[in-house]
């Protein structure tokens, strides 16, 4: 039994709106319609499929057997470890999320991205943030690389990428929308318990990061 099936089975973890709703948000925020896209790590490919479905042309590779369940057509390869099967300069967006923080070595990790995309391409990244996840982060055994807004910005940076922005993100849809509310959530997230599953109280408490960088001309 592997990592899918013990962690996001379809009985434990169903099928959710969520995905689409940040998907869309996503190509809305960085403008990626029409666009090339190879997603990292797909796992379920719930995002992978959700971005063809709204227009872009999408590749994916995961290091689960456990993937080609969900979606036959991924390469399956150790991204750490093993050559990426994709050439110079090929896509214009590179996505992934909760991916990078599963890495030994993430500088890997982003260094092929900026190779494999083109000039003027886009790199997305979704990771935990380390500052309040931290208490948690570890539950998850599999996880090897913690970020902060800072050291983010700076493996990005290292790796060459330009017109760099990290932001903490609450995975919230009705923050996206209405922002304010993040005034709320900042007011209850200090009493909410680590591990409550209640959700609006858990996604209130725990933020991801969101970074995105260009591949210089």
């Amino acid at each position: 039994m592997g990592y899918l099936t013990s962690y996001y089975n379809l009985r434990d973890k169903p099928k959710t709106s969520y995905p689409e709703k940040l998907v869309q948000y996503l190509i809305h925020k960085f403008d990626i319609s029409g666009k090339t896209l190879l997603e990292a790590g797909v796992g379920r490919s719930e995002h992978l499929f959700l971005f063809q479905k709204n227009g872009l042309k999408i590749s994916g590779f995961d290091s689960s057997l456990e993937a080609l369940e969900f979606n036959n057509e991924l390469e399956i390869f150790d991204s750490e470890n093993e050559v990426w099967p994709y050439p110079d300069d090929f896509f214009d967006v590179v996505y992934s999320k909760s991916f990078v923080e599963h890495l030994y070595q993430p500088v890997k990790y982003f260094e092929e991205v900026i190779r494999i995309l083109k000039p003027g391409g886009r790199l997305i990244t979704l990771t935990p943030d380390w500052e309040v996840n931290s208490p948690k982060f570890y539950d998850d055994f599999t996880h090897k690389s913690p970020f902060t807004v800072v050291s983010l910005r700076k493996i990005m940076e290292y790796s060459g990428f330009s017109d760099i922005e990290v932001a903490k993100f609450r995975q919230l849809p009705i923050v996206w929308k209405y922002p304010q509310l993040n005034i709320l959530c900042d007011i209850i997230a200090p009493f909410v318990p680590v591990r409550t599953e209640q959700k609006f109280l858990r996604w209130s408490r725990e933020l991801m990061l969101i970074g995105s960088g260009i591949k210089p001309q």
